[in-house]
């Protein structure tokens, strides 16, 4: 079998060598720690995760400080419009038909 991308078991194993749990990673790289956990099921993480926590795992044993590199980034969360239970605002063209 072709070795397809990084495993999450082995992407467990350099949130380890990076010494930083999976919740802390999600929040470090603004990416939901549910959305990281569903990468368990898939078997399999994305490329941009997988060579996110590689980098991590060889600045660490490097002795670099990478969160404060991460952190410097000011990356922002990425949320979906017109998800959850937000009320919508009223335009003028919704008043109107009121």
């Amino acid at each position: 079998m072709l070795n397809c991308g990084m495993t999450f078991i082995e992407f467990k194993k350099l949130l380890l060598d990076a010494e930083i749990s999976l919740p802390k990673f999600s929040k470090l790289i603004k990416v939901s720690e549910k959305n990281l956990q569903s990468y368990k099921k898939k078997g399999e993480v994305p490329n941009a995760i997988a060579v996110s926590i590689r980098c991590c795992a060889e600045l660490h044993k490097l002795g670099v400080d990478y969160r404060s590199i991460i952190e410097a980034l000011g990356l922002q969360a990425k949320t979906k419009k017109g998800v959850g239970f937000a009320k919508k605002e009223k335009t003028k063209e919704t008043d109107a038909q009121l």
